[in-house]
């Protein structure tokens, strides 16, 4: 019977323990998530045609990613990251940049 009466608190801790962690990972889950901190773009091309492209995203290095990123996204929905330095690439932006200014 004594034995009994030991068990019952390290039970009651026990389940004090999984509820405590079940409610933080509740309020964990349910918490708003940042941008991931990684760069988005893996691999990139050197250029696409511009009337493929809707619009482009530059996005400039920061802590999240050391490299200039351009990402297009073209009339299909998709998106495609260009390589910056690209002579082709830099033409898009400008042209993107000179279409957005005389609206």
């Amino acid at each position: 019977m004594a034995r009994a009466a030991t068990a019952a608190p390290r039970l009651l801790r026990a389940a004090m323990l999984l509820l405590l962690l079940v409610a933080a990972g509740r309020r964990a889950a349910g918490a708003p998530v940042v941008n991931e901190l990684r760069c988005h773009c893996l691999q990139t091309l050197q250029g696409i045609h511009l009337k493929n492209i809707q619009s482009v995203k530059v996005t400039p290095p920061g802590p999240h990613c050391g490299q200039t990123e351009v990402i297009a996204t073209l009339k299909n929905g998709q998106e495609a990251c260009l390589n910056p330095e690209a002579p082709m690439v830099k033409k898009i932006i400008n042209k993107m940049l000179n279409k957005g200014s005389t609206n």
